[in-house]
C-alpha cells in the first residue's frame, strides 16, 4: 500500500505547496485535488508538478460532465507531459446538486458516460484518429447527429508521454464499482469498510472483473482517510469527532431522502436504522445530533485513527481489502506534526 494525500480547497495556496514539499520527503507518493465546485484541479496541479519531483498528480477529482471527453483526455496529457508521465486521472460523476445547479448541464447517463470517456481517452492517448459512435458521444459529429457535416477525425498533435495513463474512476454505486473493475486502472471509493468490502461491492467487484482486459493489469483500489497516530486519548477522539461530521455530511445531506449514494452505502454496510436516524436528523437541520448519531464502530473501521498498534491493525485490514493507495489526511496539531503522521505511517507498511 502506497500513500497520498489531498489538499484543501482553499488558504493559501504557495504555503501548501511549500509544506507540500515536505511531505514529498516524509515518502508522501501521491497528491490529489479536489474540484467539486471550486478552483479547478488542473491549473493546481500544473503548479504543484514545477515544484515537485516524485510525487503523482491525481484530479480527485474531475466532474465527468464539466468537459467533453476529448478535452479531458487532452488535459490530462499536457500534465502528463508538464510533470514527466506523473498523472493519474480521476474523473468522477459528481451529482445532479452540482452539475445542474452549478454547471447547469443536465445530468443523465452517468455510467454510460464514464465508458465513453475511458474508451475515448485512450484512442485520444495513443493518437489514433477519434472516430467514436457511442451512445451519448458522437466524434466526428455528423449532419445526422446534429452538427455540420464538417467535421474531421482528427489525432492529438503531440506525442503524449505515456499512451495509457492510469485512470480512476471515483464510484460506490454497484452499476459504476463494476465498470471500475472492468475499464479503469483505479478505483475510488469514499468511506471504504474494509470488513464489508464483500457485502457492499463484492458482486459488482466479481462482475466488472470478469470482463477486465489483462492489458489494464490488477484493479488498483485508492480511498481516502483519516490519519492521526497518537496515544493521546482527547486528540484521537477530537479526531474521530471530525470524521463523524464528515459521514454525517455525505449520509445526512449530499442527497435527498431516497437518492443519496452515501446512504445506500451505510445501508449496503449494514448500518440501516442508523443511516434513517443520520439522514433524518441532518435535513432537519440537527448537524451536531447528525454527527452524534454516527457509529463509532464505522468511524474506528474507515479511518486510521489510533495508537501505533491500532493503526498498523487498520493498515493490515484495508490491505486485505485491497488498498493499494491510502489517502491519508493527517490530523495532527500542526504542519511539523502531520509531516511526522506521514513519515511514520510511511515506516509503519514499509
Amino acid at each position: 500500500m502506497r500513500i497520498g494525500m489531498g489538499i484543501n480547497y482553499a488558504g493559501d495556496f504557495s504555503e501548501t505547496i511549500n509544506n507540500l514539499l515536505e511531505f514529498e520527503a516524509a515518502g508522501l507518493d501521491r497528491v490529489a485535488v479536489p474540484e467539486a465546485y471550486s478552483y479547478d484541479a488542473v491549473s493546481q496541479l500544473g503548479y504543484i508538478a514545477a515544484k515537485t519531483e516524485t510525487l503523482e498528480l491525481a484530479t480527485g477529482i474531475l466532474p465527468l460532465f464539466t468537459r467533453t471527453p476529448t478535452n479531458i483526455a487532452m488535459t490530462a496529457a499536457g500534465l502528463d507531459y508538464i510533470s514527466g508521465g506523473r498523472a493519474v486521472l480521476g474523473i468522477g460523476a459528481s451529482g445532479p446538486q452540482v452539475i445542474e445547479g452549478f454547471h447547469g448541464v443536465k445530468y443523465d447517463a452517468p455510467l454510460g458516460r464514464a465508458r465513453e470517456y475511458a474508451d475515448i481517452c485512450r484512442k485520444v492517448w495513443k493518437r489514433e484518429r477519434v472516430e467514436y459512435d457511442g451512445k451519448y458521444y458522437k466524434l466526428p459529429l455528423t449532419k445526422e447527429d446534429g452538427g455540420t457535416g464538417l467535421g474531421k477525425p482528427l489525432k492529438l498533435i503531440n506525442h503524449p508521454i505515456r499512451d495509457r495513463i492510469p485512470m480512476a474512476l471515483a464510484a460506490i454505486g454497484p452499476k459504476n464499482v463494476a465498470l471500475a473493475a472492468e475499464k479503469f486502472e483505479e478505483w475510488q471509493p469514499i468511506f471504504f469498510h474494509p470488513d464489508h468490502v464483500d457485502a457492499a461491492f463484492g458482486e459488482p467487484l466479481k462482475a466488472g472483473k470478469a470482463k477486465r482486459d489483462a492489458e489494464l493489469g490488477e484493479l488498483q483500489i485508492s480511498v481516502t482517510t483519516a490519519l492521526l497516530i497518537s496515544d493521546d486519548e482527547t486528540a484521537k477522539d477530537n479526531a474521530r469527532a471530525l470524521v463523524s461530521h464528515q459521514v454525517a455530511l455525505y449520509v445526512g445531506g449530499m442527497g435527498a431522502r431516497g437518492k443519496n449514494f452515501y446512504n445506500d452505502l451505510a445501508v449496503r454496510y449494514g448500518y440501516v436504522d442508523e443511516a434513517k436516524t443520520i439522514q433524518d436528523l441532518y435535513l432537519d437541520g440537527k448537524k451536531q445530533e447528525a454527527a452524534d448519531a454516527v457509529p463509532d464502530d464505522l468511524v474506528r473501521q474507515i479511518s486510521l485513527i489510533g495508537s501505533a498498534s491500532e493503526v498498523k491493525d487498520r493498515v493490515q485490514a484495508f490491505e486485505a481489502g485491497g488498498v493499494t493507495m491510502a489517502l491519508a489526511t493527517p490530523m495532527d496539531v500542526d504542519h511539523a506534526a502531520n509531516v511526522q503522521q506521514i513519515r511514520l505511517l510511511k515506516e509503519m507498511i514499509s
